[in-house]
């Protein structure tokens, strides 16, 4: 054996043959060189489909959202307005509430300023409690005219039962839709 700087011949040998190798390892192409080609037209054409339908249903989810979110804000402005006009009714006197053309000045204008409440159509009932002597009945049509439709015989002096309902035709399926509301109101100091 000889030696090269004080190692054996083997062991240079040894590290020769292995950068040898190494070097042939690094130059040949592998297997999955040849897997990694790019992608084709066709791949790429489906995965656009793909990202397409997927953000389209997400647009309509959104879209679908926000019309039930529509609908229940008509639904509370509804509640609102039957809430409002059965409050100024209640808070009038017993003369004033039993006055027809009382109740009809005061149902001229909406029951609140939302635009919501200007176009329904509000019906206010009032009529003798227990025991009904006809009704008088107040209809205020979207564009803000008021009709006496009736007239009850007897209002009577002590308590009344008054009814507000409000209709209107929901944005979300056309729906007609209504809400209402009944109170009765007792002739007396208001505290």
């Amino acid at each position: 054996m000889w030696q090269v700087g004080g190692a054996s011949n083997g062991i240079v040998g040894a590290i020769i043959s292995i950068e040898t190798l190494m070097a042939t390892q690094l130059n040949r192409p592998s297997r999955a060189g040849f897997a990694e080609r790019g992608t084709s037209l066709v791949e790429v054409m489906v995965t656009a489909v793909l990202i397409a339908v997927f953000f389209a249903s997400i647009f309509e989810l959104n879209a679908m959202c926000l019309r039930f979110i529509d609908a229940s804000k008509e639904s509370l402005a509804a509640l609102q307005s039957v809430q409002d006009r059965s409050e100024t009714l209640r808070n009038l006197s017993f003369s004033d509430l039993t006055n027809t053309a009382v109740v009809q000045n005061l149902m001229a204008t909406a029951a609140n300023p939302a635009l919501f409440s200007q176009k329904v159509t509000e019906v206010v009932k009032i009529s003798k409690y227990p025991t009904p002597n006809g009704v008088t009945q107040f209809t205020r049509s979207s564009n803000g005219t008021v009709v006496n439709d009736s007239v009850a015989t007897d209002l009577g002096t002590q308590l009344v039962k008054v009814d507000v309902a409000v209709s209107w035709t929901m944005t979300l399926g056309g729906r007609a839709r209504t809400e209402q509301t009944s109170s009765i109101v007792s002739n007396g100091t208001k505290k």
